[in-house]
Order: structure tokens, then C-alpha cells, then sequence
């Protein structure tokens, strides 16, 4: 059963992605902010991370750079309001695996989950 963090600082989204996810057979955390995602990162094994760039204390940028500057290489997907397509190529250049605008479909989140997760 692939761990999935969560880093979404909007409770009610954190919560409808969690329970999609765990009905679709995934373990869940959720982190609410930027410096709660490095910590949980650091102390648990994740196969995959959603994460939200607009985030109180650290933002998404910060985040997605510290865990791939820490050699952190599982699949990271940017979950975000701003759909600027700059933002996107930054994001991808930075280390992220893909790039979901909200709002979005949770059956088309989850198809991007279940294409970067091993089979």
C-alpha cells in the first residue's frame, strides 16, 4: 500500500483528497503547512507527495527544494491555484513530477497518482 503525504494548508481539500485517496487503497498524512511537510518527510517513508505551493511558514517552492536537496527522489506533484504556465515549467525544472491546477477532478488527480507510482 503506497504512503501518500498530503501538504495542503485548505482543510476541506486536504480532507476530500485524504479520503479519496485512502477509498482508493492509499495510507495518508496530511501536512498543513511547509515546515510540517519537511518534518513529516523527514521522519516517515513516502512513496508519493501532493503538495500545495501556496503554504503558510514555507511555501510549496521552498518545500519541493528542500526535500530534493535532501536527496528526498519519490514522485512530487505540484497541487496548486495558479495555473500560470510559467509556474508549471519552474515547478518541473525544480524537481517536480507534475503539475495539477485546482480546481481538478479527483478522478484526474488520481490518475496522475497511480501514473507516478511504481507498479
Amino acid at each position: 500500500m503506497s504512503k501518500i503525504l498530503i501538504v495542503e494548508d485548505e482543510a476541506r481539500l486536504a480532507a476530500f483528497v485524504e479520503k479519496g485517496l485512502r477509498k482508493s487503497g492509499f495510507q495518508t498524512t496530511v501536512a498543513e503547512d511547509g515546515e510540517q511537510a519537511i518534518l513529516k518527510a523527514e521522519s516517515d517513508d513516502f512513496d508519493l507527495v501532493l503538495l500545495d505551493l501556496g503554504l503558510p511558514i514555507k511555501d510549496g517552492w521552498t518545500v519541493l527544494r528542500e526535500l530534493r536537496n535532501k536527496g528526498k527522489l519519490y514522485p512530487v506533484i505540484v497541487v496548486t491555484a495558479n495555473s500560470d504556465d510559467r509556474n508549471k515549467v519552474v515547478a518541473m525544472s525544480a524537481g517536480a513530477n507534475d503539475f495539477v491546477t485546482k480546481p481538478f477532478r479527483f478522478k484526474d488527480l488520481l490518475q496522475r497518482v497511480v501514473a507516478q507510482l511504481p507498479a
